[in-house]
C-alpha cells in the first residue's frame, strides 16, 4: 500500500476526517477515564523543528508516550538538515529508522520535498502555507460542542495566513462557508480563494463578517518570521479584533477559537478567552487526541 502523507487537509477525504475526528473523540474520552492504550508500542515519530512551539511539541510528544510509542525531538542544530544536507537525503535516511515524521518549518516546499522521498508517512505540524492539524482539533472541537459543522457559517477575523488558508480547506471538506475579515493586502492566497471561490467571502468590515456567524476564529496579527512587521500589522489590523462586542453580532450559540499563542489585547481582547463563547482551552487539549487518531490512521491505517 502507497505510504499516506498529511500535508494539508486535502489528503484525506472527507468521510476519512469524519471517521478520523470521531475516533478523536472516543480517545479524548479514553484518556479522560484513565484507559491505557498502547496501539502503537514500539513505534517511533521523528519530530522536526525549524520553528518553536509550545502546543504542536507537547500534543505530539505527549500523545506518542499515552499511546505507547517514543516520539524524537530534532532541531536543524542537531542534525545534519541544519548543514545543508539535501533534504531527499535526510528524508531517506530518517524515514527508514522510524514509524512517522512530522515536521513544523517555514516553506511548505521542505514538507512537500521530504514527503516525496520518505518511505514513511509525514505530518506537516506547520508550515508558512497551512496548518491542518490544528483544523483538525478545531473541527473536533465544533463537533463536541454543537455537532456537525455541515452548512455553518465561519468568520475567520484577521490576517490571511496558514490559519486561513486551512480554514478555506475545511470549507470544503467540511461543508460549510467562510467568511474572511481582512485590510486590504492581507488577503489568503489568490489562487487558492479562486479555487474554493463558492466556499469563501471576502469581507472588509468585520462587523459584517461576524453577523449570525457560527464560529468566530482568529490568530496573531504577526505569525513567527514576520516580527519586523509587527508595528505595520498592528496599525492595519487594529479594528480587526475579536471581543465581546464583536461576539455579540454572531449567533446566539456561536463559539470562539484562537490557536494560541493569544496577543491579549491585539487580535483579541483579555475578557474573550474566558468568555461563555469561548472554547480555546478545549480546542487547545484537542490536539493532542486528532493528532493521536491521526498517527493511528497513518502508522497503522486504521480509525477503531
Amino acid at each position: 500500500m502507497a505510504v499516506r502523507h498529511f500535508l494539508t487537509l486535502n489528503d484525506m477525504t472527507t468521510s476519512e476526517l469524519e471517521q478520523l475526528l470521531d475516533h478523536a473523540s472516543r480517545l479524548r474520552k479514553e484518556w479522560r477515564e484513565g484507559k491505557v492504550r498502547d496501539s502503537l508500542k514500539n513505534r517511533v515519530l521523528a519530530m522536526i523543528f525549524e520553528k518553536s512551539s509550545t502546543r504542536t511539541r507537547v500534543s505530539f510528544e505527549a500523545g506518542m508516550t499515552q499511546l505507547g510509542g517514543t516520539a524524537l525531538f530534532l532541531s536543524p542544530r542537531d542534525t545534519q538538515l541544519g548543514r545543508g544536507e539535501p533534504i531527499e537525503d535526510s528524508a531517506i535516511v530518517i524515514s527508514s529508522m522510524v514509524d512517522a515524521v512530522m515536521i513544523r518549518t517555514f516553506a511548505h516546499e521542505t514538507v512537500q520535498t521530504f514527503a516525496s522521498a520518505s518511505s514513511k508517512p509525514v505530518i506537516n505540524a506547520l508550515t508558512d502555507d497551512f496548518h491542518p492539524c490544528q483544523l483538525l482539533a478545531d473541527m473536533q472541537t465544533y463537533r463536541e460542542h454543537r455537532g456537525s459543522i455541515q452548512g455553518a457559517t465561519v468568520t475567520w477575523i484577521g490576517d490571511g495566513n496558514n490559519m486561513c488558508h486551512s480554514y478555506i480547506n475545511a470549507a470544503e471538506r467540511f461543508g460549510f462557508h467562510l467568511n474572511v475579515a481582512c485590510p486590504d493586502g492581507y488577503e489568503p492566497d489568490q489562487a487558492l480563494l479562486e479555487a474554493h471561490k463558492d466556499r469563501v467571502t471576502i469581507f472588509r468590515e468585520p462587523q459584517e463578517a461576524a453577523r449570525g456567524s457560527n464560529l468566530l476564529v482568529t490568530d496573531v496579527w504577526a505569525s513567527m518570521g514576520q516580527e519586523d512587521e509587527q508595528k505595520a500589522r498592528e496599525e492595519a489590523f487594529r479594528n480587526y479584533q475579536i471581543n465581546p462586542e464583536l461576539m455579540a453580532l454572531a449567533d446566539k450559540d456561536a463559539l470562539f477559537m484562537h490557536c494560541l499563542p493569544a496577543h491579549r489585547g491585539e487580535e483579541v481582547s483579555a475578557d474573550m478567552m474566558e468568555h461563555a463563547s469561548s472554547v480555546v482551552w478545549h480546542e487547545a487539549e484537542n490536539r493532542l487526541h486528532a493528532q493521536k487518531a491521526l498517527l493511528e490512521f497513518l502508522i497503522l491505517n486504521r480509525l477503531d
